[in-house]
């Protein structure tokens, strides 16, 4: 028997209903063959696809088109001792479509740091994952304030 290691998994539905309450989520890819990390707003379409809104002309943005990323948002609250988070891996591509872009800039993310040259990068949600940290839960029969 494994020890209870604290966390709880979460299902794809309940993943999306968290991913869609955090302000701030982190893309994960590759530039130059090394890990990349760039904190982003977002927002989430309809099919629990995320939408991030950049410059057409970053290097995030010429990195991720095309390729498998991974998303990852999250929420902890130090004081209880739980919180949650929730990747999303998929292919991510700038939108180029007219319509679909003209949709997206209604509903999609704002940019905190606007362009004059913005596209809409998409992911695909391919694979969602989560995990909760529940407050009170013990690890290995210590509780968080031990």
């Amino acid at each position: 028997m494994y020890p209870n290691d604290g966390f709880r998994e979460l299902g794809r539905d309940e993943c999306l209903r968290l991913l869609a309450t955090a302000p701030i989520g982190r893309i994960v890819f590759t530039r130059q063959a090394l890990p990349a990390v760039v904190p982003v707003a977002f927002s989430l379409d309809v099919d629990g696809g995320v939408l991030v809104r950049t410059s057409a002309t970053s290097g995030t943005a010429r990195a991720v088109d095309g390729a498998v990323v991974a998303f990852e948002a999250d929420a902890a609250d130090v004081e209880t001792h739980s919180g949650w988070s929730v990747v999303v891996t998929g292919r991510a591509e700038i939108v180029t479509d007219r319509a679909e872009a003209a949709r997206l800039e209604r509903i999609g993310p704002r940019s905190w740091a606007p362009s004059p040259q913005e596209v809409f990068v998409r992911i695909e949600p391919e694979l969602v994952t989560g995990r909760e940290l529940a407050a009170g839960r013990t690890l290995y029969g210590l509780h968080p304030s031990a």
